[in-house]
């Protein structure tokens, strides 16, 4: 089967593990007929030619224009239908050397085996029928998983969880359609269909995939991540508190002014929620042409962040108050500073981390993440734009039925919309799908997956 340029019958190879020294490394083929194609390069092919499926042996990889070893390796086999991939398939473990991994894998492609496309193991899985669509973008979000529960949601995808949930959706839709299709086939068998029920049925549908979009924002959020920059005055404490989230000391934090002429970054998690978090140089007026080059990157990283938290220096801020009600705006040397915080703003002590608590608290409030203590295993969420926006037309399309009942007209008016919806959740699942989509969902996925 052809898919743009993936062909899921050729013999491909490719280095599933990262490309760099390691202690091991793992080197994947499948494709038709790819075990026979593969054991000459083996110094004990019968074994791979006689093995079972899901048997590991220990032998040498060759040369075969020489005979030569390469490396000492274990091979894992998988025989068709079996196997990630659905298709015979082998996975090589060798050593993590640069040297054997290259010398395997131009040996490999000697012998007749093509560099493995982006996403193209998975997509044999998909079209093999081991995976559903939604299984099939949830091992790519897996690997990019940035927090514990952006792991645990994508892992709960993978095990069938959208797929179970949308599958019971539609086969409520199926029933509806059903009963439709066979009173507009029988109508003068006086078969007739209970339209309140319908009714109740498709509101209960528009309701459950209304919720299921819903969820596409914390999703979302907790896939890719949020920006947060962290603004104010020179030596107001940014670097502080920088370091207070990262709980390490990372940026240089000192009573000299203009300590950070430039912006710093780094990946944290706050209440398991991937956050970019950026220290920026501080905000005044400058001759120095490298701060005043920092400052400039800064104001315009405030205005590509998701949140700003800003420090709030000896300055009057009443009016940016009035203008950026969206910042977070922090108190900060709250010990030591003579009088109470400004309304609005929350006081902190970066020295002892009081008051550090309420601005994690304060930062979920305004990310409008709910439910975030249970937002585990179990928690059926989102992160695809193209499965969003394949529920937001299912729900136009029920809408659109719901509509046309409640007006009174005929069933083969209503019959379209609801089979629209049901294709819908057709494309969501890759039941009904085009070659197109699937390139670009494949595309984006790693070498080797």
């Amino acid at each position: 089967m052809k898919y743009a340029y993936y062909d899921t019958d050729d013999p491909i190879v490719a280095l599933a593990t990262p490309w760099g020294e390691s202690a091991l490394a793992v080197i994947r083929v499948s494709g038709t007929a790819s075990v026979d194609m593969a054991a000459p390069c083996f110094s004990r092919p019968d074994r791979l030619l006689k093995g079972d499926s899901h048997t590991i042996h220990y032998m040498n990889f060759i040369d075969p224009a020489d005979n030569m070893p390469i490396d000492e390796v274990t091979v894992a086999i998988y025989r068709a239908p079996h196997g990630f991939t659905g298709q015979d398939s082998l996975e090589i473990f060798c050593h993590g050397s640069l040297v054997s991994i290259k010398k395997i894998l131009e040996t490999l492609k000697s012998v007749g085996f093509r560099d493995a496309r982006p996403g193209e193991f998975t997509l044999r899985a998909f079209t093999q029928g081991k995976l559903d669509l939604t299984q099939a973008e949830a091992v790519q979000e897996i690997v990019s998983a940035k927090s514990r529960q952006a792991h645990s949601l994508a892992l709960h995808r993978l095990s069938g969880g959208l797929f179970s949930h949308i599958d019971m959706i539609k086969r409520d839709l199926l029933l509806i359609l059903s009963r439709i299709e066979l009173q507009l086939d029988y109508a003068e068998d006086e078969v007739v269909l209970d339209e309140e029920i319908d009714e109740i049925s498709l509101h209960k549908a528009i309701r459950a995939l209304g919720e299921l979009a819903a969820t596409y924002r914390t999703g979302k959020i907790f896939s890719q991540g949020v920006k947060i920059a962290l603004a104010g005055p020179t030596n107001a404490g940014k670097s502080s508190l920088f370091n207070l989230f990262l709980k390490e000391d990372r940026s240089i934090v000192s009573d000299i002014h203009g300590t950070t002429r430039d912006y710093i970054e780094s990946w944290i998690s706050i209440k398991g929620i991937p956050v970019r978090l950026y220290d920026t140089a501080g905000f005044r007026a400058s001759v120095d042409v490298i701060e005043e080059e920092g400052i400039r990157r800064s104001i315009q990283l405030l205005e590509d962040s998701d949140l700003v938290i800003y420090m709030i220096g000896t300055e009057d801020i009443s009016s940016l108050m009035e203008e950026h009600p969206e910042y977070i705006y922090i108190w900060n040397k709250s010990d030591i500073r003579e009088g109470n915080a400004p309304e609005g703003s929350l006081p902190l002590c970066s020295l002892t981390g009081e008051g550090f608590s309420d601005i994690e608290k304060e930062i979920i409030s305004r990310l409008e993440i709910t439910n975030i203590d249970n937002s585990g295993e179990h928690e059926i969420m989102i992160d695809s734009l193209r499965q969003k926006e394949l529920l937001d037309r299912g729900v136009i399309s029920l809408d659109s039925a719901v509509e046309a009942i409640e007006s009174g007209m005929p069933l083969d008016v209503v019959a379209p919309d609801i089979q629209d919806c049901i294709d819908a959740l057709g494309e969501i699942t890759g039941e009904i799908t085009s070659a197109d989509i699937l390139d670009t969902i494949f595309s984006g996925f790693c070498v080797g997956k």
